[in-house]
């Protein structure tokens, strides 16, 4: 349900610092209208139940209402980008809180399955709005609060808010019914007023971009590939995360022999938490789809097991719970990895450099056929001979590697120019490859072992 956005081109400098302190509480205005609009996406889960019991509802009639919760979901996701740019990012946050309210209003006021119908589908609406612009609102909001910071920081708030929301709502419909009267009202009147305070810090927050006055061509937009492994893996993640969030509180309730409705929100809070705790990974996204799928595939052979026991294990399943919420959540953190900043970074090979002799043939034109061939040398003894003998190296340039980066220098000028002195001699070379570490810097001016730097191979001198 996490929607990923780019990161906006913010021109922070340019906001003055009394306009700094504005941002910075609408920052976190924003962030509790996100949670309180995520937290109503599964604020009914452990309320199924007593639906099931007031309107005679059967597991498919259950099946539907989570099916158009979805469909309204994606279908307000596929157009995010365009009601953003019509009404602005604080807008659409606006629009989502006041659908969100209207929602929970139908779900309180409409004792019956058709509200309950009606009320999920205009749920999806506001859940879709959010999720689509939430996140990149908040980075906006925090680039102009402060010029200097990361947006990782509110990307990764924003992800945990999106999965903690996820789990408060369960939490406190479940405890609200287990020990409140009118459990199917009562929940619905909480978030009425959450959505108010929300929607009172939305309206002092300040917006981020004036929304777009020119229509932009309709394939604009990025197009992106997603791996199979990688979809793959998302397709079952959602899979077993909709499994235990749609069977856990009918599992309690007839398999372990546990009506608990304030234990029903508890698993499902429980679900959703191990995700938060799971966006604290840093590997690699490869690794991290690898572990996801570990988790997930362990959390739903301990599920199997904790149902089929002679004796059903309410820790077990809870364990159960806990793995399939981690690994599910590692599987979406590796996905969206994958589609927002490529495949994992290896280590620079020999082929990735671009040699010598080619990049000055590449700059210089054609080469003038009245001069010697040129002949490749060894990588070591042609990065000696152009730091010793500068004069035989001729008109100096660097050799540019397939990303751009310095691939080693050549260092210009007269043997009489450059220095005797080691550390000069060293400090000229870290220069010239563009801020090359000691190490290298040293096996390039020839007082050490050639590092991994020095990969680069040249024309023979003459």
């Amino acid at each position: 349900m996490t929607a990923v956005s780019a990161t906006p081109d913010v021109n922070a400098s340019a906001v003055p610092t009394a306009q700094r302190r504005q941002h910075r509480s609408g920052f976190w205005a924003a962030a509790f209208a996100f949670l309180i609009v995520m937290a109503v996406a599964t604020l009914p889960s452990p309320l199924y139940g007593l639906y099931r019991t007031r309107d005679h509802l059967s597991a498919l009639t259950i099946t539907v209402v989570f099916a158009i919760f979805a469909a309204s979901t994606i279908a307000v996701l596929q157009r995010d980008s365009s009601i953003a740019a019509r009404i602005g990012r604080r807008g659409t946050m606006l629009g989502a809180v006041a659908t969100m309210m209207v929602a929970v209003g139908v779900l309180a006021a409409w004792k019956d399955l058709p509200g309950l119908l009606i009320g999920r589908l205009i749920t999806g609406v506001a859940v879709g709005l959010a999720a689509g612009t939430a996140i990149t609102y908040l980075i906006e909001l925090r680039l102009r609060a402060d010029p200097k910071a990361s947006p990782v920081r509110a990307r990764t708030i924003g992800t945990s808010v999106t999965v903690g929301a996820l789990g408060v709502g369960p939490l406190i419909a479940g405890c609200l019914a287990q020990w409140v009267p009118l459990p199917l009202t009562v929940p619905y009147l909480v978030f009425i007023a959450l959505g108010a305070i929300a929607l009172t810090g939305l309206w002092a927050a300040p917006e981020t971009g004036a929304p777009a006055t020119e229509k932009k061509p309709a394939g604009s937009r990025r197009k992106v590939r997603l791996p199979v492994p990688a979809a793959a893996a998302t397709l079952a993640a959602f899979s077993a995360n909709g499994l235990f969030a749609g069977l856990s509180g009918l599992f309690l309730a007839t398999t372990l022999h546990y009506p608990s409705h304030a234990l029903a929100g508890a698993a499902l809070f429980i679900l959703f938490a191990c995700g938060v705790v799971s966006q604290l990974v840093t590997l690699q996204a490869s690794r991290v789809l690898a572990l996801g799928m570990v988790s997930m595939l362990a959390g739903l052979a301990l599920l199997v097991v904790s149902v089929r026991l002679s004796t059903p294990n309410l820790a077990i399943f809870l364990i159960a719970g806990a793995l399939i919420g981690a690994g599910f959540w590692s599987c979406l953190q590796g996905d969206h990895r994958d589609r927002a900043w490529g495949k994992p970074a290896r280590k620079p090979r020999r082929d990735d450099v671009e040699p010598a002799h080619r990049a000055l043939r590449r700059t210089r034109g054609p080469r003038d056929r009245s001069r010697s061939r040129a002949r490749p040398r060894c990588e070591r003894t042609q990065h000696r001979a152009r730091v010793r003998h500068p004069r035989r190296a001729g008109r100096g340039r660097l050799g540019l590697g397939t990303a751009g980066t310095p691939a080693g220098p050549f260092v210009t000028g007269s043997r009489d120019e450059m220095p005797s002195d080691r550390s000069e001699r060293v400090a000229i070379v870290a220069g010239a490859g563009g801020g090359l570490d000691r190490a290298a810097a040293e096996a390039l001016a020839g007082f050490g072992p050639p590092g991994p730097r020095c990969r680069l191979a040249g024309p023979r001198l003459t």
